[in-house]
């Protein structure tokens, strides 16, 4: 993997970022735009779709940090607990699962039911699931919880200032670009490393390490 295929991956996860984030705000922020159609505003409408086009260049960029931040953590992790890092994660899974009911729940004061929470920490981990078994097919079983860990653990991490913004329409704009810029790496890394199906593994990593020296 070279500086060339590094910058391939920026530049088309936060063109990703970007489309996925302003198709997220026409559901979320509908109300925005639907007040700039009657009578239509084109300067504001304008505004509105740079505004959130923005939001998802920025929220890409977190989600980008984050998933090479992992790549580096996930080899430390190995150089340290070695056969242990595995149950790590699995213990760091369940530990951000709980964290992502519990805290936003007790800041909420009663006004959200605790179900919804509930039902947001099962939604990420299905779909980081699903995704961990799409890696698992395209290189071995040993990517699988390297995969969950950085879907449901990295994603929460980036999430933070979503989850601490006032209402939830923030919170709705940022996990839908995060959830699908992360899914982008983690599924096309192995390729960019020139990894074989069923020989790539949780350590791809390692080429991303020397691609620098390569350049």
């Amino acid at each position: 993997m070279n500086s060339r295929k590094l910058t391939g991956l920026f530049f088309k996860t936060l063109v990703i970022g970007g489309v996925v984030g302003l198709v997220t705000s026409f559901f979320v922020k509908s109300a925005s735009y639907a007040n700039n159609l009657n009578p239509i505003d084109w300067m504001e409408l304008i505004g509105l779709l740079f505004f959130f086009v923005g939001l998802g260049l920025v929220f890409s960029v977190i989600s980008q940090t984050g998933f090479f931040a992992y790549l580096f953590i996930n080899q430390f992790g190995l150089s340290l607990f070695r056969s242990y890092w595995s149950a790590v994660q699995v213990l760091l899974i369940a530990f951000v699962l709980f964290d992502l009911i519990y805290f936003p729940y007790i800041n909420t004061n009663d006004d959200i039911s605790l179900l919804w929470f509930i039902l947001m920490a099962v939604v990420i981990f299905v779909y980081g699931w699903i995704v961990s078994v799409i890696k698992v097919r395209a290189t071995n079983r040993r990517a699988f919880i390297p995969s969950l860990f950085l879907m449901v653990v990295m994603t929460s991490v980036e999430w933070v200032p979503g989850l601490t913004a006032k209402g939830t329409d923030y919170a709705w704009l940022m996990i839908v670009p995060l959830l699908v810029c992360n899914t982008y790496q983690l599924l096309i890394l192995h390729k960019l490393t020139g990894r074989k199906e069923g020989t790539a593994d949780h350590n791809d990593q390692t080429s991303v390490r020397t691609a620098t020296k390569k350049s």
